[in-house]
């Protein structure tokens, strides 16, 4: 299983808003500002966030989204599987294709493992890392943000007509 940063960034927004909710809306580009994440991406994940029923918008002068559900009852795994990301470690998808279009000899490793990391991550609530990060402010504990490094890369791409 491959985690991407969608779904790494996607539960790094859900526990953002999740910490700042009780004050109302939170704006994509405060998210987008304190977590380093692009806003467009954002907007993206957002979108699919909102069509899954986990955040709603509130449009006007001070709107931005809030949580739809009680973070009590929102999973990672609900997160992940919102913005599409797979989780799957084995080879075929699933489809059990693995090798020549047969069940390689480690499908059904694979397979067991995904039960395990879905149940993991089922197991997992929003309330509990919001609650974890509260812990970690009130501590002081210093928490590094994700970046989103796919706009500072194109940004340092020199156009071969600058060079001289």
């Amino acid at each position: 299983m491959r985690l991407t940063t969608k779904g790494r960034f996607a539960v790094t927004a859900m526990i953002d808003l999740g910490l700042r909710s009780h004050a109302g809306p939170v704006a994509l580009a405060a998210i987008s500002q304190r977590q380093q994440i692009s806003l467009s991406y954002l907007e993206q994940l957002f979108g699919k966030l909102r069509r899954s029923g986990l955040v709603a918008s509130v449009r006007g002068p001070g709107g931005g989204y809030r949580l739809a559900r009680s973070p009590e009852t929102v999973s990672v795994a609900d997160v992940i599987v919102a913005v599409d990301e797979p989780l799957d470690t084995t080879q075929c998808a699933g489809r059990e294709n693995c090798r020549d279009d047969r069940r390689c000899m480690t499908h059904d490793l694979w397979a067991a493992l995904n039960t395990h990391i879905f149940s993991f991550l089922r197991s997992v609530t929003l309330a509990q890392l919001v609650a974890e990060q509260r812990r970690k402010q009130e501590e002081k504990q210093d928490v590094a943000v994700m970046q989103d490094h796919r706009a500072a890369n194109a940004a340092r791409t020199v156009e071969p007509a600058a060079i001289s």
